[in-house]
């Protein structure tokens, strides 16, 4: 028996079941995978979730919306990748709930910001961004060096993560104002700390040792962005386009 596509061509309700069928083989084949597999971020060493001083600070630069005119996502681009460093990987973000790549750059990507300037410099620069980058159009952030930070629901904040995926163990829920506080301490024992979060960053962030504030948590948050996976050592070549 020959087949004719001509029982398609005359008959509009058999060519409709025909694309439903078809569109249900394609899914079904995209689909199905995804749940034989664990994940499909490919995982490098060095990854953490964030400490709790950091993931406040994340919040607070989501909340100032930072992500307007900052995006954390380099494109595998000769010309950013000579300007920001290392493209991004997939995996650095597999903790970000949601993620911060952005689509908006009115000032630089902060992928690899981390420990590319001084506690000092990115103070001055969230207090008075002029102060600094005289041509910036940033606005002032002074007020965060005057607001304490306020951790009543921090708790919370990381058993929602949890719930999301991060894999904060019942002792980093348990010790996280604790950690928090330690973070912020230069004088304290950081030892347990380095053991929960490793490459943690222990210091006082916003030049004020007496308390800790949202300045410190921002701070710590872009100090350690793009400093936990070590690209050469994970044997990532820069394979970008011209």
């Amino acid at each position: 028996m020959k087949f004719s596509h001509a029982i398609f061509e005359k008959h509009s309700f058999i060519l409709l079941v025909g694309i439903l069928i078809v569109v249900a083989i394609g899914g079904i084949v995209e689909i199905v995978p995804l749940f034989l597999i664990n994940t499909t971020i490919e995982k490098v060493e060095g990854m953490r979730p964030y400490t709790p001083l950091e993931l406040v600070g994340r919040q607070i630069y989501v909340r100032e919306g930072c992500y307007n005119c900052h995006s954390q996502m380099i494109r595998a681009l000769r010309s950013e990748v000579d300007r920001y460093g290392h493209y991004s990987l997939a995996a650095e973000s597999m903790y970000d709930h949601p993620f911060q790549w952005g689509s908006k750059r009115t000032g630089p990507d902060l992928a690899r910001v981390g420990g590319k300037y001084s506690d000092e410099w990115q103070r001055l620069h969230m207090e008075d961004p002029r102060q600094v980058v005289p041509e910036s159009i940033m606005p002032n952030y002074a007020y965060l060096n005057e607001r304490t930070l306020d951790t009543e629901d921090l708790v919370n904040l990381l058993n929602a993560n949890r719930l999301a995926g991060v894999p904060y163990s019942k002792e980093m829920i348990a010790e996280a104002k604790a950690d928090l506080a330690l973070q912020a301490d230069p004088d304290g024992d950081a030892t347990a700390l380095a053991k929960r979060y490793p490459k943690v960053n222990v210091r006082d962030f916003d030049g004020d040792p007496t308390r800790v504030t949202e300045m410190d948590a921002l701070i710590a948050y872009l100090q350690m962005l793009g400093t936990l996976v070590d690209v050469n050592a994970a044997g990532l070549e820069a394979k970008v386009q011209q």
